[in-house]
């Protein structure tokens, strides 16, 4: 009976890895929002024109983005996907590559051409990435 169940969780995980994919993106620019010192959010800076790879691995569950300094972010958990008449979100909550918490989404904006932007949000920052798909 054990050696069943052990045989159904090995091709349970076989069928789920053989399922998963890379996908990878350009970037065309970034913005950051912040909280200030009361905790209410200022304004997003200036878009800067920025072309980095992003990348969206779901065999090794995380998210890199290949900036100057390379953020990786460990997948903890895929929340489910939110869609509505404007947008298609795709959320991740994460793990920076210092072990923090936050939320890493991709949104795709049906009513902009479907146009695709990442947030990394931790809460008091957000950091958004125009992105396409490469």
């Amino acid at each position: 009976m054990i050696k069943r169940y052990i045989i159904l969780l090995f091709l349970i995980l076989g069928v789920q890895h053989s399922y998963g994919q890379n996908y990878k993106f350009k970037t065309s620019g970034f913005s950051v929002l912040e909280k200030n010192e009361k905790g209410k959010w200022g304004k997003w800076s200036d878009l800067n024109l920025v072309n980095i790879l992003i990348s969206l691995d779901t065999n090794k569950s995380r998210i890199v983005v290949y900036s100057q300094i390379i953020q990786l972010f460990e997948i903890v958990e895929y929340q489910p996907i939110e869609e509505n008449e404007t947008d298609t979100v795709y959320t991740f909550t994460c793990k920076d590559n210092e072990g923090v918490d936050c939320t890493v989404s991709i949104i795709t904006r049906k009513k902009q051409e479907n146009r695709k932007q990442l947030y990394i949000n931790y809460g008091n920052k957000i950091i958004l990435y125009n992105i396409f798909n490469i």
